[in-house]
């Protein structure tokens, strides 16, 4: 019942006409009687009247208008219960994806990691939609299905109680086998779901890294792939109707036996004078939407199981929690951060793997420094603690002198400006890439920090700063998407600023440039750079060397040059290839 109570709570601003539409279902439902009672009285007052009572042919055209009018209002009535339920279904839906969307947001790197792309987007989407269904139709057909029943019931009993015993008794049967179908097909919703969300993955990871794909000639590979997971899930959804058809003829033709019984027995309670023809054409008239009730119950049940399957995936999602969050009382601030960091024996350790280990680093205001290491070393990890996109194990980071946790995170995020090798930039104009960290910059600003980032090349784009650019990029080569990532960066005029390898796809004299341009900037900012060429690490006023997630070395390049170790090593065969001048 929680996923009820939860879609019930989300109608919040809409529970009274939520609530009045299922008054109207009631109404509506009701009303179902009224046309065959109606008839029941043009027959057995007008057209067959009793023996020796003459007809009320006077009664005929109020009897017709009569039934006209009902018809006409049950109309107008369906017609607005059935636009408040929509509405209702969208409006669930749309908070519901709304507030997802706004919690993802918040949420911290663990939880990407932990979570399929394709199975997030099924989850927002399909799995929403399907609640959205259930809120805007099913609840309705249900409510419909049981005062129609019961009302009918009710008149039935009181026309003729062994007729309605009889017609009954065919009932057992028919919650027998729903109630079968019911308790095994849940297992096959799921697996369907699961079927989706594998193969949107698919799907996703394809589109993303259609480069990759072209570039390997691995089109035939990869369309055998997602034909695979297409063919799962088609295999999933066929099992998933066939299991209903094995249960649908049964249900079918008991619910048609009632039409067949009311034929036959009421024929004969007529000739036995017990019933009158009127009251067999309301029998007749009313069976079928008798009967309603116990056909709809397969598909209402189909709808329920798929409810379940996809609610308890969207409820997970609702409430699941960042781990990175705002402590109370922490500080939040509009003045400018001074840039000190400090890491005091920081340990990280991920899905139970130490990544970091006793990192004891103390970098100053409006210091440089460079942090280089082999694959593997730690060196992302280490820029990403700075941000709070993950949450140190164990130590004590500080900035400004505060514990890391202690800060409001969008103050903290606000003054740290970052731009990483593996650029992401939006389906925008190069102008809107740029002032994404402040929608309110103008023009020459966005122009100026594109002039320190060496983006000189978007002159020369047929619009301009106005270029809109692909996703991810599309179109720019990686040199320029990196440059514009670098001036997106420095557009916010972060206290801290970290580059992680973000002139690797940038020839020599680009990067000189660049380097050059950083070390006059217009405002103060301390700088962390992930680097690998001795050009951009020799800048530095240290250097940090990692290895195997410790700190190796450090000093200045004079200093680790003259160590002997993993710096001069790196050095030596940069001179030896002439990538260092």
């Amino acid at each position: 019942m929680f996923p009820l109570k939860w879609v019930w709570e989300n109608l919040k601003g809409y529970r009274g006409r939520y609530v009045l539409a299922m008054c109207l279902v009631v109404v509506t439902s009701l009303m179902n009687l009224a046309n065959p009672m109606i008839s029941q009285q043009i027959v057995d007052r007008v057209l067959m009247p009793p023996e020796g009572v003459d007809p009320e042919i006077s009664a005929l055209i109020p009897l017709v208008i009569l039934m006209i009018g009902f018809t006409l209002l049950r109309t107008g009535i369906g017609y607005l219960m059935v636009i408040t339920f929509e509405k209702a279904g969208i409006l669930v839906a749309t908070h519901i994806r709304s507030y997802i969307y706004r919690n993802m947001q918040r949420q911290d790197m663990s939880f990407f990691d932990r979570n399929r792309t394709g199975d997030l987007m099924t989850r927002l989407t399909g799995d929403i939609d399907v609640v959205r269904y259930v809120t805007a139709y099913s609840v309705r057909i249900s409510i419909d299905s049981l005062v129609s029943f019961i009302a009918i019931l009710i008149y039935f009993l009181s026309t003729d109680v062994i007729f309605t015993l009889i017609l009954c008794c065919i009932f057992p049967v028919l919650f027998g086998i729903t109630y079968t179908y019911s308790r095994k097909v849940r297992p096959y919703y799921a697996e369907q779901r699961e079927r989706l969300s594998v193969m949107n993955s698919r799907a996703q990871e394809n589109i993303a890294g259609n480069r990759v794909v072209k570039a390997f000639a691995k089109e035939d590979y990869e369309i055998s792939l997602f034909d695979k997971k297409n063919q799962g899930y088609h295999d999933a959804s066929v099992a998933v109707n066939f299991f209903w058809l094995k249960y649908y003829p049964a249900i079918e033709m008991a619910a048609q036996a009632m039409s067949i019984v009311v034929l036959c027995l009421g024929s004969l309670f007529v000739i036995n004078g017990r019933i009158t023809v009127g009251q067999l054409m309301a029998f007749s008239g009313l069976v079928f939407t008798f009967a309603n009730p116990i056909r709809n119950l397969g598909p209402l049940l189909n709808d329920a199981q798929r409810f379940m399957t996809s609610a308890s995936k969207v409820i997970e999602l609702y409430y699941t929690r960042p781990t990175i969050v705002n402590r109370f009382g922490c500080r939040k601030t509009d003045e400018r951060m001074k840039g000190d960091i400090q890491f005091e024996d920081v340990c990280l350790s991920l899905a139970g793997h130490q990544l970091l280990k006793h990192i004891n680093l103390h970098i100053r205001p409006g210091e440089t420094v460079a942090v280089m290491g082999n694959t593997g070393s730690g060196k992302t990890l280490l820029m990403n603690l700075i941000p709070r996109l993950y949450d140190i194990t164990s130590g004590t980071l500080k900035i400004d002198g505060l514990p890391i946790k202690e800060w409001d995170l969008h103050t903290l995020r606000h003054n740290i400006g970052m731009a990483t090798q593996d650029v992401f930039l939006f389906s925008d104009t190069v102008d809107g890439n740029i002032a994404y960290g402040d929608s309110t910059m103008s023009e020459e600003q966005t122009r100026h920090y594109a002039e320190i980032s060496a983006a000189d090349f978007i002159d020369k784009m047929e619009n301009g700063y106005d270029t809109i650019i692909g996703e991810r990029g599309v179109g720019l080569s990686g040199g320029q998407k990196q440059r514009i990532a670098l001036a997106r960066a420095l557009a916010v005029r972060p206290s801290i600023l970290i580059l992680d390898d973000t002139t690797s796809a940038v020839d020599m004299e680009t990067e000189h440039f660049i380097q050059e341009s950083l070390s006059h900037l217009d405002f103060p900012c301390t700088k962390i750079i992930v680097a690998q060429r001795i050009s951009t690490t020799r800048r530095a006023d240290w250097i940090v060397v990692l290895k195997d997630g410790e700190i190796s070395e450090v000093g200045t390049h004079d200093e680790l040059v003259k160590q002997g170790g993993y710096y001069t090593e790196i050095c030596t065969l940069q001179e030896a290839i002439g990538g260092e001048d």
